[in-house]
């Protein structure tokens, strides 16, 4: 992990990487702090969905896995033009890798770090495994037709053993058990075996072993379109393969649902195309604003600021949460939260617009530590 400093960081890379692209990584990011800090108050966009279906705040991983995807491609293209040996890159994604998976149990484990049940599967370490995976897949091949049939593989593959391989104990689902059954499928039986008293709902992970095979799709997904963006051709001719790919992919993801249902939690395979389909919707629309209609005063600055550090701001919201909520002061032995959540947030007439008061006032919170990193032009790489 190592600091950046650049002259200007508005421009920074800007011959591999697109504004629109640092916009939409940057939304997504602030969007996922908020979700995260949410509680039960909440209004339902800004919730999980229990199991089978989607909700607004289930769009927002795979999105951010999406654009890890399409960022590889563009800084590996250009690291390869300044004469960097494919070694030495793959080196770097080896290192990338160990450190976003120990970041993420530091997040798993923070304050009290009881390692005899800390969770080793996470957001970062999801995202260690697939980009190492995306590393080796564009160094070994930068064209199309071999990440096609990575995707391909990896949709039908997960498919096929979550729908006809016997889970042993159980047995083959959709005949003997239910389809997608919360507890008796491959992903949290896998589970259970490799890290058990580990795993975030107890029974099952979702950011299990076996559903990394479709999530390294999302980040694929985003790799083809890199390669679509970065082609010499006309720039609404790109804006309209970005808007056509999203239409093709929802309505995919949305067939393909009737028989292997949309569910983030197990990641799979309809659910990658279905929210493929809403992240090249999103860089879609950022791409048209941005780069045709040149729409780039004041309302970018945020995103482009929590795009510049976004693991980082991602790290700091996650620590910040639990010293909120954890450490206890004073006489009362209440923590900060508990003291201040009552008192402003908790007067608001309607709870579901004060929990929402709360989440934006700590994504505030959150921007300010990257805002001082931006002005200072550092750029935490990892």
């Amino acid at each position: 992990m190592s600091a950046t400093v650049v002259s200007n960081p508005s421009m920074a890379g800007m011959k591999t990487r697109l504004v629109s692209l640092d916009v939409l990584r940057g939304l997504t990011i602030a969007f996922m702090i908020l979700v995260n800090n949410g509680n039960e108050y909440s209004y339902w966009p800004l919730h999980h969905i229990d199991w089978n279906g989607w909700t607004p705040t289930d769009l927002v991983f795979p999105t951010f896995l999406f654009v890890a995807g399409v960022s590889l491609v563009f800084s590996f293209e250009s690291r390869l033009k300044k004469g960097e040996s494919k070694s030495s890159i793959f080196a770097h994604a080896v290192r990338r890798s160990i450190v976003l998976f120990l970041l993420g149990l530091v997040v798993n484990g923070y304050p009290f770090f009881h390692l005899g049940t800390l969770r080793i599967y996470g957001v970062l370490q999801r995202f260690a495994v697939c980009l190492l995976i995306a590393a080796v897949l564009e160094l070994w091949d930068r064209g199309a037709k071999s990440k096609i049939g990575v995707l391909v593989f990896c949709l039908i593959a997960y498919w096929i053993i979550m729908r006809w391989v016997p889970v042993p104990g159980y047995g083959l689902p959709g005949r003997d058990i239910p389809f997608l059954d919360k507890d008796a499928n491959w992903v949290a039986y896998l589970d259970r075996h490799i890290f058990p008293g580990r795993l975030y709902e107890g029974t099952r992970d979702p950011e299990g072993l076996l559903s990394n095979l479709p999530a390294l799709g999302t980040a694929i997904l985003g790799m083809l379109t890199a390669l679509w963006l970065r082609a010499e051709r006309a720039t609404r001719t790109k804006c309209a393969g970005l808007f056509a790919a999203a239409i093709v992919c929802l309505l995919l993801g949305k067939i393909w649902g009737y028989w292997f249902p949309i569910n983030k939690k197990l990641w799979t395979s309809s659910y990658v195309l279905f929210a493929g389909g809403w992240s090249l919707l999103g860089l879609a629309v950022c791409y048209w604003l941005i780069e045709i209609k040149k729409w780039t005063q004041g309302w970018t600055f945020p995103w482009i600021v929590f795009g510049s550090n976004a693991i980082a701001a991602y790290v700091f919201s996650e620590l910040l949460a639990p010293t909120l909520w954890t450490f206890k002061f004073g006489a009362t032995h209440k923590s900060i939260g508990q003291m201040v959540y009552p008192s402003v947030f908790g007067k608001v007439p309607d709870a579901a617009f004060g929990a929402l008061l709360y989440s934006l006032a700590f994504v505030a919170v959150c921007f300010l530590p990257v805002l001082v990193l931006y002005r200072k032009k550092i750029f935490i790489k990892i």
